[in-house]
């Protein structure tokens, strides 16, 4: 997948996410990483700003296997701005499906 492509939705699938329960990072990038292929490297930077933008909160939670690990938390401001973000997306995904109806690449 194309890279813009991917950078334009990968914080509403982070947010999405978060809207089920509450998830430590690399849990998040194992849950994304089985439909798109990403790294960790380039989804903390998305953390952080999502933190800075007030759209999550972090907490540390004890692991039963190893150190305490970092959760994420949606923030009720993150609810709002994932469901805008999902309006967006229907919109526009809706729209790209009725240009791409009918269209013959063979043609």
């Amino acid at each position: 997948m194309q890279v813009q492509l991917k950078k334009g939705v990968m914080d509403m699938l982070v947010l999405a996410l978060l809207t089920q329960d509450d998830r430590y990072g690399y849990e998040i990038v194992s849950k994304i990483s089985e439909y798109i292929e990403i790294s960790e490297g380039t989804i903390y930077p998305l953390f952080n700003r999502l933190k800075k933008e007030g759209y999550v909160e972090t907490y540390l939670k004890e692991s039963p296997s190893g150190p305490s690990r970092k959760y994420y938390h949606i923030t009720e401001s993150g609810i709002d701005a994932y469901n805008r973000m999902r309006c967006e997306w229907n919109e526009f995904s809706s729209i790209v499906n009725v240009l791409l109806k009918g269209v013959d690449i063979n043609e």
